[in-house]
């Protein structure tokens, strides 16, 4: 599938996963839309995608925990195009630790807010720009910390709490926005690989059943959701975990 007439927007996409899929949907076409919360990182990535041929690309400053800062994102994306296909949650402070005492409460609360509260008001932020897409779809990558139950992370409570949080709010927003024609889109991936997507390592990963879920995976996951018939609402992945 090619997404030569996609506009796409990533919170988070000045390094690792977000990175990954900013260069994977460039390559496939995708006008991309990418911020970091320091702008520099951002604009690494997009000289990144640059230097591969690719022009339709552009590099924002967010702060997931700063209201103002994701308006400001949304406002600058919107000075570019008049909407937005595809918004894709990938934002989320990672926050280590087993034992509740171990975090400091700014810790707690910037993590709680880039993963709970940032998902909610980019979401917020950029619904008017999906709206106005025929093909409107937001991807959120939570985390298999968000499924019930899950206990196998080395995960603070924080970032579970995050995580949970984003479970709720994606699964009534599924329901609540359907009938505008939005799918909701929601990924629960234990610990995965992720491979620099311009390094050999990216298609020589082993990709067996006794091997880590790697990013190429998740990308692939994506595409085939977003590239459904429209009447196909496919509201969550969860994935076995090795």
């Amino acid at each position: 599938m090619r997404w030569d007439n996609h506009r796409v927007v990533i919170t988070a996409a000045g390094r690792d996963f977000g990175r990954t899929l900013a260069i994977r949907l460039a390559d496939l076409g995708a006008e991309v839309f990418l911020s970091a919360r320091d702008l520099a990182a951002a604009q690494r990535v997009r000289d990144e995608i640059r230097d591969r041929g690719h022009r339709h690309v552009h590099a924002f400053a967010c702060d997931l925990t700063d209201p103002a800062s994701i308006r400001d994102f949304a406002s600058g994306v919107a000075e570019h195009t008049d909407r937005v296909d595809i918004l894709i949650n990938n934002g989320s402070r990672y926050l280590e630790g087993p034992d509740v005492l171990s975090a400091t409460d700014e810790d707690v609360v910037n993590t709680i807010a880039s993963g709970a509260t940032g998902t909610v008001l980019t979401t917020k932020s950029f619904l008017p720009l999906l709206l106005k897409s025929e093909m409107p779809d937001i991807v959120t990558m939570v985390s298999a910390c968000g499924t019930p139950g899950h206990h196998r992370s080395d995960a603070h409570d924080a970032f579970y709490a995050a995580k949970s949080a984003q479970t709720g709010f994606t699964e009534i927003l599924s329901k609540r926005l359907r009938p505008q024609g939005v799918r909701v889109i929601s990924l629960y991936p234990p610990d995965f690989d992720n491979a620099d997507p311009l390094s050999e390592e990216w298609e020589t990963t082993p990709r067996e059943a006794k091997d880590t879920l790697t990013a190429h995976s998740l990308v692939e996951c994506i595409l085939f959701a977003v590239g459904q018939p429209r009447d196909c609402f496919i509201k969550a992945f969860h994935f076995e975990q090795v």
